[in-house]
């Protein structure tokens, strides 16, 4: 299992437009993709799910990525975080 923690930079979390770019790029991988925020945890792969966490500017989120093409998958998420959130 890889993780990474981030801490959300955009000024409106993570909102309906990232949020959809996240399950868009999460779903390029057969890997169990998780963001956890303010100990609810979400599957990266369900737009809704990530919405119903309300990550707001500031919060630490931790992405945890498990299965076929870990490695790939959690450098793929961690520069997604870095260029979107």
């Amino acid at each position: 299992m890889k993780e990474f923690e981030y801490t959300i930079t955009d000024e409106v979390g993570i909102h309906a437009r990232p949020a959809g770019l996240l399950v868009k790029a999460a779903g390029q991988f057969s890997a169990d993709i998780k963001v956890e925020c303010n100990g609810k945890s979400a599957d990266a792969k369900r737009l809704m799910a990530l919405m119903a966490l309300g990550v707001k500017k500031g919060n630490t989120v931790r992405v945890s990525v498990e299965g076929e093409q870990e490695e790939e998958a959690a450098a793929s998420m961690e520069k997604f975080f870095q260029e979107n959130l």
